[in-house]
């Protein structure tokens, strides 16, 4: 997963003074392709004319929050910044992403009004963009920013005095190389900031071998302040200097923080058919066997040496080869072919790895220098015979596998050189009976070209970065791929229990890497899963069979990962298949990157400042701000319009899961939680307003069975919300929402707003508080977990003093004092003494989760955890807050 952060800030006069604060009419435009670079090139250009002035932008804020669940990451990165100018400014902001992750959120917050990304099908969002762009407008972009990451960038005028906060959430599949998972954040802040953070929460129920953390610019100094806690299965690393400890100097502005943070981590492995995880109705099979032995490799180098590659490229080259040739291992083959517009070859065959026959292959490769034109076509095709010659001549192991490594500088240009062409002739030579591996050496290479031939053939390309280090990106490539352990590995699972698979079939395995396949279950029973593994090795494996024990998380991260991978296989099918199929992979591609809002080469975000009928700017959390609504939009004309809105404001105290209090106190930047549990069916007061005449209350329900471990989780599953003097009744469960109102119900099923992308609802009492009802989905066939509620508090302080209830008791906040931190029962959660009520506590710094701002993955929140059903912190015990029905008050 992989994080990163860059943020530049340019100060850009002009006329942009005149300006209203923020996008006054327009959109920007955010584009998962990097053709968006060209289109902008002009609006670019007339940015750069103007000319700077003193730095009068502040930069508070940069904040990167990463989360890994089973090698899919999300993350958060977040900016604020503030115009401490008289005057209007334009922003220049930064950052950067992994290539191969996917924007799903951007967001811009300009003094209190936010305005929100939408990803719309390329062409649309290009018109609008277009249109802002006419009008005066800046935009935003996704372009190539070097070896790993993409360079994100948005521009945007801002009022005097005015505060700006930038969003940008994406997600990626971490990819397993050489034995380890890496997340990559990079850090460019340009200048020390006052809160300055990076987080990172991964969690792996496999469990966790190792966590490494580093960064390029770790200094003696600041290498104590990176924070690591490690479990069996999860860990916590952070990163959080102080002002003065970015600064390069005590007088100076500049930062010390400016490179790479780097987390590298791995699982814990177990000999057999790997690890498969359950989240509502979604798997992910994760598959690397440890100890497997390595299959010997018959391998040809085919090495440019036409004239481009002169000076240091051929240098590079040959020391990469002299050292990939020193790692081969005796049981190995291997061969150089050497081309420019002519072929020489070493040998006329492979060669059996001796220690001999290498030091001979190394005084050959230190005499390989640089002539001619470029003969790909030849050099590859010249390759591949001798490879199937000494098939047939049985000179070759026969448990071995065979593979081409191609590493070209340049554009054909002798012989052969119409590009699909080429394509063609080495397809029909190879015919699936080998591996195809290309590495393009430098920006003039058609690196298209090599991509889609070396898929064609089984293998991958790699682009190599002219720089001091490309020898050691060509050894790296090499490690990559050197050790195949497995060749034709197919996942195999039951036509009748699983559906829309991920590629399930694989070329090879290499040794460090790791084979993922997601897909849908089909409604019937667990006991009818089972998993086969099909694969050639060094030698036969006898994995037999598994039925996967079910690992059940909160939020749908596998389906998500299922999507990603279904969309990067699709993008991919659409560049090297055949011709219907790269037209039907496209559409698919299209059709889920909107389904689930993703930045793709087919989508694009548009960001529009939401407006009016007449014209003038409406904040988002109104109502009449349509485009952010969420439920009204769809039932306008219902009953339960009359006093349900969808704002999402920040809130106060909460119950969400089994079920767990949270008690925020945003004045002390601090909050309190504890859990309450008693058997299912109960039923508690958690707010009462005598002044009012508001009560909500909630019931809680219970696991459909006795887990394995004993303990019977318990949830809210249905509230009932009174207001007597509106007299209206809400009775809100997992399936129905109903109004009793003038003498009637009406019903209004969760269902029916499936297709609005969220389960939650706000519920606005007139001239009063509001309540957040979210609706949790579990996988329908969970052998113990159900759909849930939670409950949310917004504008608590508009209720009277004498407000109560299991929440409604801290709606205006308590008196307490925490002292005495010491170690705990786990290393990340330290006790303390908390002194509140008159009473002395015993209290763990721990974190419950909030899905307020991210429903589906829910946000750690920390918080002082009370036990024993928050005794001591409660008025009286949790049982006196039991009442007898949804709607009494005894």
């Amino acid at each position: 997963m992989s994080g990163l952060l860059g943020v530049r800030l340019l100060l850009l006069w002009g006329s942009a003074c005149l300006w209203l604060p923020g996008l006054a009419r327009g959109s920007l435009f955010i584009s998962g392709a990097h053709e968006a670079l060209q289109e902008t090139r002009g609006a670019a250009r007339s940015l750069q004319k103007r000319s700077t002035t003193e730095v009068t932008v502040e930069v508070y804020s940069v904040t990167v929050d990463c989360t890994v669940t089973s090698r899919f990451a999300h993350t958060v990165m977040t900016s604020k910044a503030l115009n401490k100018a008289n005057t209007s400014q334009e922003i220049f902001f930064e950052m950067e992403l992994p290539k191969t992750a996917f924007i799903t959120n951007f967001s811009m917050e300009i003094d209190g009004q936010v305005y929100v990304g939408e990803v719309k099908e390329k062409e649309k969002a290009k018109k609008e963009y277009e249109k802002a762009v006419s009008s005066g407008q800046t935009a935003g972009l996704v372009k190539a920013s070097g070896r790993k990451m993409e360079k994100f960038s948005v521009s945007v005028n801002i009022a005097a005095k005015s505060n700006v906060t930038f969003i940008l959430t994406y997600e990626e599949l971490l990819q397993r190389k050489q034995g380890q998972y890496e997340i990559l954040t990079r850090i460019k802040p340009k200048q020390a900031v006052q809160e300055f953070q990076i987080v990172t929460n991964i969690y792996e129920p496999q469990g966790i071998s190792y966590v490494d953390a580093h960064a390029t610019f770790l200094s003696n100094e600041l290498l104590p302040l990176v924070e690591k806690t490690v479990t069996d299965n999860k860990a916590h690393i952070s990163f959080s200097p102080t002002l003065e400890q970015q600064r390069k100097c005590a007088s100076c502005d500049e930062t010390l923080i400016d490179g790479d943070f780097i987390i590298k981590y791995d699982v814990n492995r177990v000999a057999g058919l790997g690890d498969i995880q359950i989240v509502n109705g979604y798997f992910v099979h994760f598959f690397a066997p440890p100890d497997l032995p390595r299959v010997p490799k018959n391998v040809v180098f085919v090495i440019d040496r036409s004239g481009s590659m002169s000076g240091r490229k051929m240098v590079q080259t040959r020391e990469a080869l002299l050292a990939i040739l020193k790692d081969l291992h005796e049981e190995d083959y291997f061969a150089l072919i050497q081309f420019d517009d002519r072929i020489d070859s070493w040998q006329k065959s492979l060669t059996k790895a001796t220690k001999e026959n290498v030091d001979q292959a190394m005084i050959y490769v230190q005499q390989i220098n640089y002539r001619g034109g470029t003969n790909i076509n030849q050099a590859v095709l010249t390759g591949v015979e001798m490879l199937l010659k000494d098939r047939r001549e049985k000179k070759l192991p026969e448990r071995s596998v065979d593979m081409i490594i191609l590493l070209t500088d340049g554009m054909p240009n002798s012989g052969e050189s119409h590009l699909p062409r080429i394509q063609e002739n080495v397809r029909s030579a190879i015919r699936g009976n080998m591996s195809l591996f290309c590495l393009g050496f430098g920006n003039d290479v058609d690196y298209s070209f090599l991509d889609v031939m070396s898929k064609q053939n089984k293998g991958l390309a790699r682009r190599i970065f002219e720089g001091s280090d490309a020898t050691l990106q060509l050894q790296g490539f090499y490690d990559e791929v050197s050790s195949p352990l497995l060749s034709d590995v197919d996942m195999r699972y039951p036509d009748n229990a699983v559906e829309s698979l991920t590629t399930n079939h694989f070329n090879q395995l290499f040794n460090g890497s790791e084979i993922v396949v997601a897909g849908r279950l089909m409604d019937n029973d667990l006991d009818n899963f089972l998993v086969e593994v099909f694969g050639q090795g060094a030698s036969t494996v006898d994995w037999g069979v598994m039925y996967p024990d079910e690992e059940y998380i909160f939020g749908d991260f596998t389906e998500r990962l299922w999507a990603y991978l279904t969309i990067q296989q699709l993008l991919e099918k659409s560049k090297s298949g055949a011709t219907d199929e790269k037209a039907n992979a496209t559409a698919k591609a299209l059709d889920m990157s909107l389904q689930y809002s993703f930045v793709t080469p087919l989508t694009s975000m548009v960001v529009t400042k939401p407006e009016t009928e007449d014209g003038t700017d409406t904040p988002s959390h109104s109502p009449s701000a349509g485009k952010n609504l969420f439920l009204c939009s769809e039932i306008s004309q219902h009953p339960l319009y009359r006093f349900l809105y969808c704002d999402f404001t920040l809130v106060s105290p909460a119950v969400d899961g089994d079920p767990h209090f949270m008690i925020e106190l945003p004045d002390r930047d601090d909050a309190l939680c504890f859990n309450v549990n008693d058997k299912p069916g109960t039923i508690f007061n958690l707010v009462r307003d005598p002044n009012s005449g508001i009560l909500v209350n909630g019931q809680i329900i219970g696991d459909k069975k006795i887990p394995p471990d004993g303990k019977i989780n318990t949830y809210f599953w249905r509230f009932g919300i009174i207001h007597q003097t509106l007299g209206v009744k809400l009775e809100v469960d997992t399936e129905v929402i109903s109004v009793f109102q003038d003498g009637k119900w009406v019903k209004l099923l969760w269902s029916d707003a499936a297709s609005l992308k969220g389960l939650n609802l706000t519920v606005t009492l007139k001239d009063s508080v509001k309540f957040v009802i979210l609706l949790h989905k579990v996988w329908k066939k969970h052998p113990y977990h159900r759909d849930y509620l939670g409950f949310y508090t917004l504008d608590s302080h508009l209720l009277s003093p004498s407000v109560h209830g299991l929440l409604g008791q801290f709606y205006h906040g308590i008196e307490y004092e925490v002292t005495n931190l010491r170690p705990g029962e786990v290393p990340e959660k330290p006790d303390a003494t908390m002194f509140v009520k008159g009473q002395e506590l015993n209290v763990t710094r721990g974190w419950q989760r909030d899905f307020r701002r991210d429903m589906k993955n829910g946000e750690n929140v920390p918080c002082w955890f009370i036990h024993s059903n928050g005794t001591g912190l409660l008025d009286g015990d949790a049982t006196d807050y039991i009442v007898s029905g949804l709607f009494k008050t005894v």
